[in-house]
């Protein structure tokens, strides 16, 4: 690699000898317009034709439902996590920094940890958030323990699932994922410690920065009028594309899953035994959904499968063996390494306190 710059943030134009920026915009995203198109027309066929669809084929009304059913519960995921994309690539790397604390320390990854807990985002809209961070400088096991405690944890979430399996399993579920993201997180700075992975290149040094100070200086020296906001939200929409494009594949998926695969099936087979938490592992691997539509399908493994464990392997699997987040941490980090320890650490774990969890609810 070039020595002469550093790799480039979304937000930020490249420049000089390391510029990229017009050799991408040359190349069309094959990917996302293709996935982009593909669920626009399944949505707007199942919203306008429905009646007409179900009349020619169940198989192919029932893959429309399912493409507009998935977008609707993602939709509102997605837009927050942009917005949230657009207002982080406003804030200076010192601030998130300065906020975070330091990303080699362990409380660094517990503030990590407690954010993503904190955040009421779905799966969708963590992801983008958590890409951003290591863009603006968190380090790799700040970016993990987010990344990894978060996709259910949302308040609205959690208090869905206190009502559907109570607040013994639903307080259990919370501490488990927390100390598996704690855990990975530190892990995951081990090892970059010991150059087995690479360091974020984004990591900036503080040298005396005072958060709350220049957080009055900025904010005076800032005009946030119309002009301001539609730049913002515009970046937002912008630097969220090379997740969204791996969002829309899941979804196109997840539809053809649903429509060829009976949830029964999931049901029937997901026992609270080594071979249902194995069965539980795969389906959540290959199912691409959104956590609050995990949420009711994890609710049944506890509840009609009487396998709590399942039920928490299948909302953790989400994030700690889902293709979308593999490949975008993959295109954010540049690393195929960093991508493909994520469910190498985080899967023993989940399978542990899952196996646990079964035996004591059996």
């Amino acid at each position: 690699m070039s020595s002469c710059c550093p790799p480039p943030e979304p937000v930020e134009p490249s420049s000089g000898c390391c510029s990229t920026e017009s050799t991408k915009k040359a190349r069309p995203d094959i990917l996302l317009w293709s996935t982009l198109i593909l669920v626009s027309f399944g949505y707007l066929m199942d919203l306008f034709l429905s009646a007409q669809l179900s009349g020619l084929s169940s198989a192919v009304s029932v893959l429309f439902s399912a493409v507009r059913e998935l977008m609707d519960s993602m939709w509102i995921g997605l837009a927050l996590g942009m917005l949230f994309v657009g207002l982080l690539g406003r804030v200076p790397r010192e601030f998130v920094t300065a906020l975070l604390g330091k990303g080699d320390t362990f409380v660094g990854i517990l503030r990590a940890t407690f954010a993503g807990v904190l955040l009421d985002l779905c799966s969708h809209g963590i992801l983008l958030v958590a890409m951003r961070l290591y863009q603006r400088g968190a380090s790799l096991g700040q970016v993990m323990a987010f990344l990894i405690a978060s996709p259910w944890n949302s308040l609205s979430l959690t208090v869905i699932l206190i009502a559907l399996i109570g607040w013994k399993w639903t307080l259990l579920f919370i501490a488990c994922s927390m100390f598996i993201g704690l855990v990975s997180g530190l892990i995951f700075n081990a090892l970059v410690a010991a150059g087995k992975l690479p360091e974020n290149p984004n990591t900036v040094e503080l040298n005396g920065f005072r958060v709350w100070p220049e957080a009055k200086r900025r904010l005076k020296a800032t005009t946030f009028d119309m002009s301001w906001l539609t730049s913002m939200l515009w970046e937002g929409i912008k630097d969220s594309r090379m997740i969204v494009r791996w969002l829309l594949l899941g979804v196109l998926m997840a539809a053809a899953i649903r429509t060829f695969v009976p949830i029964d099936s999931f049901q029937t087979y997901f026992g609270a035994t080594m071979a249902g938490l194995g069965m539980t592992l795969v389906v959540a691997t290959i199912l691409e959904i959104c956590s609050e539509g995990s949420t009711p399908i994890a609710a049944d493994l506890v509840t009609r499968a009487q396998a709590p464990g399942n039920g928490f392997a299948f909302l953790m699997t989400g994030v700690a063996t889902d293709y979308t987040e593999i490949m975008s941490l993959k295109e954010t980090t540049g690393s195929w390494k960093i991508a493909l320890f994520l469910p190498l650490i985080t899967v023993p774990q989940v399978v542990m306190f899952s196996w646990v969890m079964n035996l004591a609810g059996g």
